[in-house]
């Protein structure tokens, strides 16, 4: 027991009495407890909430999809350039969310590229990186990197004799996919989506530096906290954010614990 004394120490000192003093703070302003109602009952609350779940969950599937397939291609096949393809596709866990934001706006904002070249084509200007869509491109940039790895890591401890076994009984590539290897990542992949989704829901720099029409919780918190000096607000609805977020942790843990052994 004695062992765990340093690990008991750090959970209380940076999880459990943080925790306890953004709760404690966060039913102390004008609204009591109910300010953690407000996240529903409140409209412009709720509805940064579900546009954070849904930016969120796009991220996640988008990042998914993504690095699965080129995941399992990098694994599978090696050719040269090989490492230096998966060190470039794995370069933004270099970058801070504000970098990100920077990239996006260069590509997609008003003087971006991608605005340049649709107007050289004869077509509007495009820009999109002040709305969710330039956040969506900016999370998922971001998401790839970690889960990319991870579904290598997966793939390589796959067992190539299944899939050997599932093509001599006369399952086509698809089915082998279908059948075979996405049952034996799933896993991983679900670890690896519930932290994509964990990571978008409470990023903060790259909404901050693509704010122009962006209302998720995270600037919503900022706001509350800096232009109205709403402490206890901006603490009730970080709770509840953190909330949520650990509660789709927790799921995705047991849900890939579930999984593991199943597949054992």
């Amino acid at each position: 027991m004695i062992l765990l004394l340093p690990a008991a120490v750090f959970f209380t000192a940076f999880f459990l009495l943080p925790m306890a003093r953004l709760a404690l703070v966060g039913g102390s302003g004008t609204l009591g407890w109910s300010a953690y109602g407000a996240l529903i009952t409140n409209a412009g609350y709720f509805k940064a909430l579900l546009s954070t779940l849904g930016l969120a969950l796009v991220t996640t599937v988008l990042t998914l999809v993504i690095s699965t397939i080129a995941g399992v291609f990098l694994q599978r096949h090696k050719f040269r350039g090989n490492a230096t393809l998966v060190s470039m596709l794995t370069l933004p866990l270099a970058f801070p969310g504000v970098v990100i934001g920077f990239m996006v706006i260069l590509l997609a904002g008003r003087q971006g590229l991608i605005g340049q070249i649709s107007q050289a084509l004869g077509a509007d200007k495009l820009v999109f990186a002040y709305s969710m869509t330039g956040l969506l491109m900016g999370y998922v940039y971001f998401s790839i990197p970690r889960t990319i790895l991870t579904v290598m890591a997966a793939t390589e401890k796959l067992d190539a004799r299944i899939e050997e076994a599932a093509r001599s009984l006369g399952a086509n590539s698809w089915q082998v996919v279908r059948d075979v290897i996405v049952p034996g990542l799933s896993p991983a992949l679900i670890s690896a989506g519930a932290i994509c989704f964990a990571t978008a829901m409470g990023a903060f720099g790259t909404a901050f530096t693509l704010a122009t029409n962006i209302n998720v919780l995270p600037m919503v918190i900022y706001t509350e906290f800096t232009m109205s000096a709403n402490i206890a607000m901006a603490s009730a609805l970080s709770f509840m954010l953190g909330a949520i977020t650990w509660l789709v942790l927790a799921l995705a843990r047991s849900a890939a614990g579930s999984g593991v052994a199943a597949a054992g």
